[in-house]
């Protein structure tokens, strides 16, 4: 059984498995497609697995592909911390340009599904951090896109100072979100 609580963006959820624990370690069922769409109220199917490493300080972010190829995702931390964010994009929800944040771990096992039609990013919190996403959709290069992680209008507090963040090349130069034309 898993506790599945919708965030204040509609159709994005936080997930919390049922964790079995004793002296030996423990065990949970991490997905179960199943249980997982009826917990959602809607039909996913994850086709892609991707998995990052990155250090403290690391922000990747804030990314998603567009139109046909948007992606739903169901993020995971494997090892360490991260600060989650993401972005709704879609042009007719209530919630058009409201962010949320979750701190996600290994430790609290908790879990982001994020559907499609959002931006995506985060922020290595610990020493390092092992990040796994499933995705519903194959990655396009000629669909990717993004918002730059510090926009003024999106107003994401993030949980480290600017001058402590690491961004790539391709993040420090994505577009402020009011000049981008499309959304997914």
């Amino acid at each position: 059984m898993v506790k599945v609580t919708e965030t204040k963006l509609k159709g994005c959820f936080v997930i919390e498995p049922q964790v079995f624990e004793d002296e030996r370690g423990y065990f949970f069922e991490s997905y179960n497609h199943q249980e997982f769409c009826k917990a959602i109220g809607q039909e996913v199917h994850f086709v892609q697995d991707n998995q990052s490493f990155s250090k403290k300080g690391v922000l990747r972010g804030l990314h998603f592909q567009k139109r046909e190829h948007a992606q739903a995702k169901l993020v995971t931390v494997l090892s360490g911390r991260i600060q989650d964010v993401v972005v709704d994009l879609r042009k007719d929800s209530p919630t058009f340009a409201q962010h949320f944040c979750i701190e996600l771990d290994a430790a609290n096992k908790k879990q982001l599904f994020v559907p499609k039609g959002f931006a995506h990013g985060f922020l290595t919190l610990s020493e390092s951090a092992e990040v796994f996403y499933k995705c519903d959709n194959y990655y396009n290069k000629e669909a990717e896109g993004g918002i730059v992680y510090d926009d003024y209008s999106l107003g994401i507090k993030w949980k480290m100072n600017q001058e402590d963040i690491i961004l790539s090349n391709k993040d420090i130069l994505l577009a402020n979100f009011e000049n981008l034309s499309k959304f997914s």
